[in-house]
């Protein structure tokens, strides 16, 4: 499992990485100066992506936490995460872009992202229980 951690911090570093360069450049090369919600994609995804999993894998080494039930837990924490993560992407570009969205579209993007929030935070709060029963 300590593994499985290490290869998802991977793969969430280079993700932030990605969104971090397409953040400054995109804005960069549509000439827009203002605040976006692609701005904190970059810090999402290494925090809540690569620092999370070094974190779980560091928590699997000492407590062996980890059984059948954590993979399932893990989905819910990865779709949540991605989620949330394409909640921002979307905000993001329509900021840019100086989209006018209807008041429906926007609570549409702001309820897609409160999905992906619950579904991180309900993966959190279930690994923490885990790891607090193994503690």
């Amino acid at each position: 499992m300590k593994k499985r951690y290490a290869n998802a911090a991977l793969v969430y570093a280079v993700i932030a990485m990605v969104f971090g360069v397409f953040y400054r450049e995109y804005t960069k090369f549509s000439h827009f100066t203002d605040k976006t919600n692609l701005s904190v994609m970059h810090t999402h995804y290494f925090l809540l992506g690569m620092v999370f999993f070094l974190l779980l894998m560091l928590a699997e080494k000492g407590l062996e936490f980890s059984d059948e039930k954590t993979g399932k837990i893990l989905l819910v924490y990865h779709a949540g995460l991605n989620v949330t993560g394409l909640g921002f992407l979307v905000r993001g570009l329509t900021q840019v872009w100086g989209t006018e969205l209807s008041s429906g579209l926007d609570a549409s993007i702001s309820g897609i992202s409160g999905i992906g929030h619950i579904l991180t935070g309900t993966g959190i709060i279930l690994l923490l229980l885990k790891i607090r029963k193994k503690a």
